[in-house]
């Protein structure tokens, strides 16, 4: 495979120019809007929070490097649109088990491992849906994180009302990561019929569960007391 190989994996891209792509493209904003949106409500906690903060530049980082890879489209730009995703869902992964369980460090590296040594599995093994597969296990783990905050009891710090309210945030990103994995999956499915494909609603939506994830998690250390 040469790095410098084109990428003709979306609906909305005919050729290898560099505007081929201007509404997957440009709604790569969506992330910048969702990182600054974050930032405004970091910026009004009393307290330092610095994971959380990672993840809101992480979140920017996504929307610059799927610009990049929307508009040069090569095999190795990929990598630009795939690293920070990646680093995003465990790092968010590992900042849930700590925060929202109380699990220690050492526990939650361990499970956060396993996590996504599993993903890899799933994704080396199962195929289809358009590569909507290597999502399926963040969005089973928003689930589950979100079932387990509202039926179980949670970290001895969260109040009962609280640990609800966010599983009820985890729960509402999970519904919205579901629908917008529907519309990456039948993007190149839609072509004859709307040209312009849907993969750009991923993009829309996808900015709204970061945004409503970054949301929760920066929430819950103000409420819970947590500092990561």
């Amino acid at each position: 495979m040469d790095w410098h190989d084109p990428v003709m994996d979306y609906c909305e891209r005919h050729d290898h120019g560099f505007w081929s792509e201007p509404l997957n493209a440009f709604t790569n904003v969506a992330f910048l809007m969702a990182a600054a949106a974050a930032l405004v409500i970091w910026r009004r906690q009393q307290k330092a929070d610095h994971p959380a903060l990672a993840l809101i530049l992480l979140t920017a980082m996504i929307g610059a490097g799927s610009f990049v890879f929307h508009t040069v489209a090569t095999r190795g730009v990929v990598l630009l649109d795939v690293i920070p995703i990646v680093i995003f869902i465990y790092g968010f992964f590992l900042l849930a088990l700590r925060r929202f369980f109380g699990l220690g460090v050492q526990a939650s590296v361990a499970i956060t491992i396993l996590f996504a040594a599993g993903s890899h599995s799933i994704d080396s093994f199962i195929h289809g849906l358009n590569g909507s597969v290597a999502y399926l296990p963040a969005l089973g783990a928003m689930v589950s994180f979100a079932a387990l905050l509202w039926i179980g009891p949670g970290s001895m710090a969260m109040a009962e009302l609280q640990r609800r309210r966010t599983g009820r945030g985890l729960a509402m990103a999970a519904l919205l990561f579901a629908l917008s994995m529907c519309f990456r999956t039948i993007d190149r499915d839609v072509c004859y019929a709307f040209p312009l494909g849907t993969h750009f609603l991923w993009h829309v939506l996808n900015a709204v569960v970061l945004w409503l994830l970054l949301r929760t998690a920066i929430l819950a250390n103000t409420t819970f007391g947590h500092g990561v």
